[in-house]
């Protein structure tokens, strides 16, 4: 069994396990049990990845978050926190996705899927390579476009207000804001359907 540990920490399909445990008269009742002893970790129907006392190698959640549910990027508080310019810890990993809005739960931890239109989804997304596998992240710039776009009934009509969001609400780090790129939002507010907020987020990085 040792082809399991080549995995890695990267998420796989049923259908690439079970070609590998051919030699087994059941291969589905093989997975079953390997399941079972804690081997593999069921992330949704027919995902899996190796478990890190079998691998050797910790788990990502940016990368399963790619891999449940895609085309997605990890962003809104998850990306914040990854990018150190929030403090509180994030209990969901929350991801943009051009597919439906969805929701996941498994050993790993808790995953949320917002759906966005495809010109705003192309906006500031970034690869992160991490050893031997990478995934998709938004900006720091983007992922504060979409936190103020898509968490419901967040309006922030005047700069003080998004001043105040920013400082005390989630507790940013002001001295990287004043550092960020004010072109990602200026893309972000050409299509988003949130346009004062981000039009507010501007008017403050100007100041």
């Amino acid at each position: 069994m040792k082809f399991i540990s080549a995995f890695g920490n990267i998420p796989f399909e049923i259908s690439v396990l079970s070609s590998n445990l051919n030699n087994y008269k059941s291969p589905n009742k093989k997975i079953t049990e390997l399941e079972k002893q804690g081997t593999i970790i069921r992330l949704k129907k027919g995902m899996y990845v190796v478990s890190p006392d079998i691998s050797g190698k910790s788990l990502s959640e940016e990368l399963i978050a790619n891999h449940l549910y895609g085309p997605s990027y990890v962003s809104m508080e998850t990306a914040l926190r990854n990018y150190r310019l929030i403090p509180e810890r994030v209990h969901t990993v929350a991801s943009m996705t051009l597919r439906l809005t969805k929701n996941y739960e498994n050993r790993v931890g808790r995953f949320e899927y917002i759906h966005c239109p495809a010109n705003y989804y192309a906006i500031g997304i970034r690869q992160v390579v991490e050893e031997d596998h990478a995934y998709l992240i938004a900006s720091p710039e983007k992922a504060l476009c979409d936190l103020i776009t898509y968490t419901p009934k967040l309006r922030l009509r005047f700069v003080k207000a998004m001043q105040t969001y920013l400082e005390e609400d989630i507790r940013f780090d002001m001295d990287q804001f004043y550092t960020m790129d004010p072109d990602i939002f200026e893309q972000c507010l050409a299509v988003s359907k949130k346009k004062v907020n981000i039009q507010n987020i501007l008017k403050l990085l100007k100041q």
